[in-house]
């Protein structure tokens, strides 16, 4: 069994969560429960693979090994029912920058890009940067949970959209998307000849009561370009390793063709070895995490609900990241980063960073021990009582 209640500390690791806290919250004296990595150690058997590769005193230029290719598609085949084609996997340097490749690639300037906030920032970066334009399509929050807007969505594609950016399971508000929800936004692209980019980072991280289901699966004549890595499953990030899987194969290669371009790639030793270990040999690991993870999430949402009645936690189906509706607090954006950086001294995600709906929120990442979780809700208590 894992021990993730063990506190270890990122000191001298030039981490962000904990390295750049005084430049993104203008001190360091706050429990940092912000940017999506996990305060937990990776499973061992990652840990034990790069240290053997390091032991071997060559870190040469790299290629691609069957191997790993088998790795990612034993894992999807068995994790969740999809048998994806080795042709149709190109290995990329991060879901962000293949965003960028596959827009670069696959649309042209001025087009428009639907994006569906309150939703991760780097998905409006990927649409401006890019010089394309940003079609709004806002998520509905209802009953506590939100939904897709589809009479809006169908409106969006009809406007002459190109492209959908989707992400699923959600981040940040935590939706892991149901078989009718999925259909009826491929309905919606079929009709209007959408091409859909799946960020589905976070497929792995999903509660035992929900179930993921790859939009690829469900396709058909949909053109869906799926992102996918291990590196939220296994706490990797920082190894810089992702895949698209692309069935079109002029779309593999007009992407990699950008990749090419500007000679960008995700060779690496280490990510390598990383990436194909955590796939083989990571199983065990993750069901204890989601375990653990479940269970924190579970006394958090007890806790603030108890003793912070005004916060409102909305359920995460998936992700260790938790979206705090905080409107009842009755604070501007800026008094609310306040409330909970002065006040409670604890590091959080402005709502208002996901797009203009998420005013009001504040999103929070529970993948840390949970005595520090829980620590950190206590100091929130404290300020919000009687607030």
């Amino acid at each position: 069994m894992t021990d993730f209640d063990r506190i270890i500390d990122r000191t001298g690791t030039s981490d962000v969560k904990f390295g750049v806290r005084k430049a993104v919250f203008g001190t360091e004296d706050v429990i940092p429960l912000w940017v999506a990595d996990m305060d937990l150690a990776a499973p061992i058997e990652v840990t034990k693979a790069l240290v053997e590769r390091a032991k071997h005193p060559i870190y040469g230029y790299t290629h691609y090994p069957d191997s790993l290719f088998t790795a990612m598609q034993d894992w999807f085949q068995h994790r969740h029912n999809w048998a994806i084609d080795k042709k149709s996997i190109l290995i990329c340097p991060g879901v962000v920058p293949s965003m960028h490749a596959v827009i670069e690639a696959l649309s042209e300037e001025g087009d428009g890009i639907i994006v569906q906030p309150p939703i991760y920032p780097p998905f409006f970066t990927a649409v401006t940067d890019t010089k394309r334009n940003i079609i709004e399509n806002p998520l509905k929050l209802e009953g506590g949970e939100y939904h897709f807007d589809m009479e809006h969505l169908e409106h969006c594609a009809a406007s002459g959209a190109k492209i959908l950016l989707f992400c699923s399971p959600h981040n940040p508000v935590g939706r892991v998307w149901h078989k009718q929800e999925l259909e009826a936004v491929l309905d919606i692209a079929r009709r209007h000849k959408l091409i859909i980019i799946s960020d589905e980072i976070h497929a792995d991280l999903i509660y035992p009561e929900y179930h993921h289901i790859p939009l690829a699966t469900l396709a058909n004549d949909v053109t869906v370009i799926t992102a996918v890595s291990p590196s939220k499953t296994f706490n990797i990030p920082g190894l810089g390793l992702s895949s698209l899987v692309i069935n079109d194969r002029q779309h593999w290669i007009a992407v990699r063709e950008v990749f090419d371009r500007l000679h960008i790639n995700a060779i690496n030793p280490f990510s390598i070895t990383a990436f194909e270990t955590a796939y083989c040999e990571g199983e065990q690991w993750l069901d204890e995490l989601m375990n653990y993870l479940d269970e924190t999430r579970r006394q958090v949402v007890a806790l603030l609900d108890d003793k912070a009645p005004k916060i409102k936690v909305i359920q995460s189906q998936g992700t260790y990241l938790l979206w705090l509706d905080c409107r009842e607090l009755n604070l501007t954006d800026d008094e609310l980063k306040d409330f909970f950086v002065k006040r409670a001294k604890v590091g959080l995600n402005p709502g208002i960073s996901f797009g203009e709906v998420g005013s009001g929120f504040m999103r929070m990442n529970i993948a840390a021990p949970r005595q520090v979780v829980l620590g950190a809700c206590d100091a929130i208590v404290k300020v919000a009582d009687g607030h």
